[in-house]
């Protein structure tokens, strides 16, 4: 049965969160996203509150329940505030859903028709590993502001956009078995493709490992690294994160964006957090990824990582934590040319995290 659809990018993330109204400044004075929607009391929810946030493309949810007996204080319990719904934009939600349920998907929603006078807004949901769900969205015949349920909500203060302009990837971490069965489970019931891998050959320190498998769909916008710890002397980052967060989840997202020094700047002066670079990783990169059109003395001051494949190169940095678990962060990334995921930092990058797992006394 071939594809009547097309996933054209990722709707929305939605997370859930203890305090929605307080995450919802975090992210607007930390990352510079807009609050432009709201669901709650006043709108006749009963159930919890929602903010809306963007920043160009990218759009994030933040809900928080109101009663002690909601399935999201359940989520909230076994894995702190993370991410739940990774959504993806389609332009026939129906099609989408009876697709995948047809090939062994579980049905969390089955397609629902959503309308208020602003339009209507189609939208099914599916499990997938753990606690995390995929929603399909269609909103071709929408007008609103987010989708029916929700009221327009302004920004009380003044938001400075920092130059994040889509959701490049987003990774999901497993258990020490799971990996190739949830990469195998997108070929089957997503009909995605292998992108892209790594293995414990290509990514080892002195304690620790990781294997990847890189699935996306047919035109590449949606792409998902898969990972999976390796044997290693001591516990790894993604063995850190599934026993944090009570199982597989989402580690961390990958924002885009056209200039990694600005925006990476900004974040720094909002006050997030980034992990540190030794500066011996700079007196390297010349060496290792040639020729670049940055200054390699503002990447050391930043902490900006590079790395280089056959069609180009990519910048990218991580935070830590957004949350005291040690679970969900997030990654700023340019690419210039470079279709990979930074295979070459890999080492660097978990060294840095090694450092933080000790301060936590976790390694």
């Amino acid at each position: 049965m071939s594809q009547s659809f097309e996933f054209m990018g990722t709707d929305h993330i939605h997370f859930i969160v203890g305090n929605a109204k307080q995450a919802a400044h975090f992210y607007q004075t930390q990352f510079g996203f807009e609050l432009i929607a709201y669901a709650g009391l006043e709108t006749g929810n009963r159930e919890q509150a929602s903010y809306v946030l963007q920043q160009n493309k990218i759009r994030i949810v933040l809900s928080s329940p109101y009663k002690v007996e909601s399935d999201l204080n359940k989520h909230l319990v076994l894995h702190g505030d993370g991410v739940k719904d990774v959504a993806f934009w389609t332009d026939d939600a129906e099609a989408a859903w009876k697709y995948v349920t047809e090939r062994g998907a579980q049905t969390v929603m089955k397609p629902t028709v959503l309308k208020d006078d602003f339009g209507e807004v189609i939208m099914a949901t599916i499990q997938t590993y753990g606690d995390t769900v995929h929603s399909f969205v269609q909103r071709d015949n929408y007008k609103g502001a987010f989708m029916p349920g929700y009221e327009v909500k302004e920004s009380l203060i003044n938001v400075e956009p920092i130059g994040l302009n889509f959701v490049d990837h987003f990774v999901g971490n497993q258990p020490e078995d799971q990996m190739q069965k949830i990469a195998t489970w997108y070929e089957e019931v997503f009909g995605w493709k292998r992108f892209w891998t790594v293995d414990d050959k290509d990514v080892a320190t002195e304690y620790t490992s990781l294997r990847s498998i890189v699935v996306a769909n047919e035109n590449e916008r949606i792409k998902m690294p898969i990972n999976r710890p390796a044997a290693g002397l001591r516990k790894s980052q993604i063995e850190e994160f599934v026993e944090y967060y009570s199982g597989p989840g989402i580690q961390h997202i990958a924002l885009d964006t056209d200039d990694i020094i600005k925006t990476v700047r900004q974040l720094k002066e909002n006050g997030v957090e980034f992990l540190e670079v030794p500066m011996t990783y700079y007196e390297e990169l010349p060496g290792r990824v040639g020729e670049i059109d940055e200054d390699i003395s503002k990447l050391a001051e930043l902490g900006i990582l590079v790395d280089r494949d056959q069609f180009g190169y990519l910048l990218q940095l991580f935070t830590k934590p957004v949350q005291d678990r040690p679970t969900l962060f997030f990654e700023i990334i340019q690419r210039k040319g470079c279709t990979g995921f930074g295979k070459g930092n890999f080492k660097a990058l978990f060294e840095s995290i090694e450092r933080e797992q000790e301060r936590r006394g976790n390694l």
